[in-house]
């Protein structure tokens, strides 16, 4: 499948240290290629990047990125980041919608120390009416992000959300029972290279899986999210919530940073709700290489700005 190839591909290449170095140098840098996907590298860029955004009826959710973290030093000193962004955010005016990694939060460390750096992202987060969308990684991390956020669901955080990728086998059942506990689901396809054993490896049975999960979702879920670039999955979204007699406000869009302008465009124009995934931070190398796999079609584009740079 040239999916999975291309995930394999860029998967490697994100650990190719003589890559991260040139990326590092050139990426950021004013009109660098890496502006097209990542908002800056501060907080303070990534909320002067938005600032369009209301004004083209784009909602907004801001990630700083950063994942697996090693030691309880880097997992605390991530935590304490986040709340000092959760000030600028309120400072700002900006809407008040966050996405975050639990590896970022010490989760390789152990759990307990995820859930702590979690309670105290939340306290803010509720004090201040955010909503806290928990970002899940590969395969091996699902049932222990699941279990985090029961945790802090059952512990009364109730303004969270996680994500479901449909290339996963499991995630029917994730579906349902996130959709029985009341919690807020944004539904994709999945960007990273996953065993046979757990995901579909054909791209039909991950676009089946999709519309499947979307249905469900729109069905019983709470304010789900439909993440996706693809115009095929998109009109499949639309023609069910149709068929169903769903208003638009039942459910969003969610479309990357950078990618695909005119299609937020015209479903904005169509009366639909669009948020836009907003990345920012040093630590944006392995983000922007699984948009790379996910869309080969950029490479060229990513070229085209390395040489202009140097």
């Amino acid at each position: 499948m040239i999916g999975a190839t291309s995930k394999a591909v860029f998967h490697s290449l994100a650990q190719v240290e003589t890559l991260q170095r040139l990326a590092s140098r050139y990426g950021m840098r004013p009109g660098g290629f890496a502006r097209r996907f990542i908002a800056g590298e501060t907080v303070e860029e990534a909320i002067s990047a938005v600032g369009d955004l209301p004004g083209r009826g784009l909602r907004l959710t801001l990630d700083y990125l950063g994942e697996s973290v090693a030691s309880f030093d880097e997992a605390n000193a991530a935590a304490l980041e986040y709340t000092r962004i959760l000030n600028a955010i309120v400072q700002s005016g900006i809407e008040r919608n966050v996405s975050l990694k639990l590896t970022q939060l010490g989760l390789d460390v152990d759990r307990a120390t995820a859930v702590d750096n979690m309670r105290r992202i939340l306290e803010p987060a509720d004090r201040h009416g955010f909503f806290v969308r928990i970002d899940m990684e590969n395969s091996p991390y699902t049932d222990r992000t699941l279990q985090v956020l029961e945790t802090l669901w059952q512990q009364g955080h109730r303004s969270l959300g996680t994500v479901i990728q449909s290339c996963l086998i499991r995630s029917p059942q994730d579906v349902r029972h996130l959709n029985e506990m009341g919690v807020r689901v944004r539904l994709v396809k999945g960007a990273y290279k996953e065993p046979k054993t757990v995901a579909f490896q054909d791209m039909g049975q991950v676009d089946a899986a999709f519309v499947e999960l979307m249905r469900d979702l729109l069905d019983h879920g709470q304010f789900p999210a439909i993440a996706t670039h693809d115009p095929a999955m998109i009109e499949a979204t639309k023609r069910y919530a149709e068929q169903k007699g769903y208003a638009k406000d039942r459910f969003e869009f969610q479309m990357l940073y950078g990618i695909r302008r005119d299609l937020q465009a015209q479903l904005v124009a169509g009366g639909y709700g669009v948020r836009v995934y907003v990345p920012f931070g040093k630590q944006w190398f392995p983000y922007f290489m699984r948009r790379l796999g996910e869309r080969p079609a950029n490479v060229a584009f990513v070229l085209r700005g390395i040489v202009a740079d140097r």
